[in-house]
């Protein structure tokens, strides 16, 4: 395993902490992890993350603003470096031991590991992921997040929000601040989402993101990913969405009946950047 993981997350016995913390933790399973990465090669993927230019998913609607990207061979060779570290099956067991998950995998498709950037007023709506690689015919379980925000300030925004099912409040935040990993599971138990962000000329909010994935089992059921409305939404957004969200997820069944997914669209729309 190339030596870029903090060693502390290394250790049986913070492992066995951190097992804990993932267990009692609320709304939902997640568990933090500070300093995840050395300083020098967190640092290494700072000063060379992808302008914001040149990342070819451009999410832009009613409930969402961001760029994202996972063509790694545009990136650096350390978001390589990174993504096997990440995939090295020694971290995986203790990420298996931390969450209780067996049989934990990650992919080298699109649905697999990347980057999100976003810039000022960047935001994405309170969701839920998507909880199936069809292109793996994969269980995606769990969602590893690493923020690459140096000197970032509180006012800028940007924390990642977990909220209880019902969405009825947030129930806790994680700052996006700097070195920052949080591992959650990718179900419904876990609404996401971060704010509206507001950043000086050139800051822009930075993230390196993997799932965990695992064979489909007996109990799987199927989850699209979807917005939910936030109780202090606009009457006007919370319509929308509400509408816009069902409609969406027929669209996609119809879609997935006649063999055509997704992924089929965005890589044809990346051709025209």
């Amino acid at each position: 395993m190339e030596n870029i993981i903090n060693p502390i997350y290394l250790d049986h016995k913070k492992v066995l902490q951190l097992k804990k913390d993932f267990e009692t933790a609320k709304p939902c399973k997640y568990v933090v992890l500070p300093n995840f990465l050395t300083e020098e090669f967190a640092t290494s993927l700072y000063e060379n993350f992808p302008k914001m230019n040149s990342l070819k998913v451009k999410r832009k609607s009613l409930n969402e603003n961001k760029n994202e990207d996972y063509h790694f061979e545009r990136f650096h060779p350390n978001f390589l470096i990174i993504k096997k570290a990440l995939a090295n099956p020694d971290f995986i067991k203790n990420v298996e031991l931390i969450t209780g998950l067996t049989g934990l995998v990650t992919t080298d498709d699109a649905l697999g590991a990347g980057v999100h950037q976003g810039g000022n007023g960047s935001y994405v709506d309170v969701h839920i992921d998507s909880n199936y690689n069809s292109m793996e015919n994969l269980w995606r379980r769990l969602n590893l997040l690493v923020y690459l925000n140096k000197e970032w300030k509180s006012e800028y925004g940007g924390a990642l929000e977990l909220w209880d099912r019902k969405m009825t409040k947030c129930e806790t935040t994680v700052p996006c601040d700097w070195n920052r990993a949080i591992i959650f599971l990718t179900d419904e138990t876990t609404p996401h989402g971060y704010g509206k962000i507001t950043v000086p000329e050139g800051e822009t909010r930075k993230s390196f993101y993997t799932y965990y994935s695992t064979p489909p089992e007996e109990d799987f059921k199927y989850v699209d990913s979807h917005f939910k409305a936030r109780p202090d939404d606009a009457i006007g957004k919370k319509m929308a969405t509400k509408v816009k969200e069902p409609l969406k997820l027929n669209i996609k069944r119809l879609l997935k009946k006649i063999g055509i997914t997704s992924l089929d669209f965005q890589d044809k729309n990346k051709k025209k950047f």
